[in-house]
C-alpha cells in the first residue's frame, strides 16, 4: 500500500471520529477533523497523480472514502437537527442509487467505466461546503450567516440533477462513475 493510498485510508479511519465528536457536541473539533480529512482527499490525490503512484485499490478507495465520509456527516447532521431531514434523504438516497447501479452492473457483468459527471462535482463541493459551514458554525469557528439556507437549497438541487443525470445514463446503457 502507498502513501496515497494511507492518506486515502486514514480519511476513512477518520470517519468514526467525526461522528463520535459531533455526537458529543465538540463541534469545533469535528470541524477541525473534517477540514483535514477535506485537505487530506486533495493531498491523496495530488500524490498519486505527482508521483505516477495511481492504484486500482486507490481508484475504488478513493470514491469510497468519500461517500462514506459525506453520508456519514450528513446523516449525523441530519440526526442533531442541523440540517434538513429531506436533505439528508436526497443525499443518502442519490449515492444509494450509483452504488446501486456500480453493484447491480458489475452484478450483470456490464462494462462499467469509472468517470465523474461535472454536476456531481459540483454536487460534492457544495455538499462539502455546507457539512464544513455548518460544523464551522456550531463549533464558533466562523459564521455561515445567511449562506447556509441557500447553500442547502443548492445542495437539494444539485443532488437531484446528479442522481438524474446518473440514473439517465445508466438506463441509456452507457457507463458511468462517481467523483470523488
Amino acid at each position: 500500500m502507498n502513501i496515497p493510498n494511507l492518506i486515502t485510508l486514514g480519511r476513512l479511519l477518520a470517519v468514526p471520529l467525526i461522528v463520535y465528536l459531533i455526537s458529543q457536541q465538540l463541534m469545533t473539533l469535528a470541524f477541525w477533523t473534517f477540514f483535514g480529512a477535506g485537505i487530506s482527499d486533495a493531498v491523496d490525490g495530488y500524490l498519486a497523480k505527482r508521483f505516477d503512484a495511481v492504484t486500482e485499490l486507490g481508484t475504488y478507495l478513493d470514491p469510497i472514502a468519500d461517500k462514506v465520509l459525506l453520508v456519514a456527516i450528513y446523516v449525523t447532521l441530519g440526526l442533531a437537527g442541523h440540517l434538513p431531514t429531506w436533505l439528508v434523504i436526497l443525499a443518502v438516497s442519490r449515492d444509494l442509487l450509483i452504488v446501486g447501479g456500480a453493484l447491480l452492473s458489475y452484478t450483470m457483468d456490464l462494462s462499467l467505466n469509472i468517470r465523474p459527471l461535472i454536476i456531481s462535482k459540483i454536487n460534492t463541493c457544495l455538499q462539502i461546503t455546507l457539512a464544513a459551514l455548518i460544523l464551522a458554525e456550531l463549533g464558533d469557528v466562523l459564521s455561515g450567516g445567511p449562506v447556509i439556507e441557500p447553500l442547502i437549497v443548492a445542495v437539494g438541487v444539485t443532488t437531484v440533477a446528479s442522481g438524474a443525470s446518473y440514473l439517465i445514463t445508466w438506463l441509456r446503457g452507457q457507463s458511468v462513475g462517481e467523483a470523488g
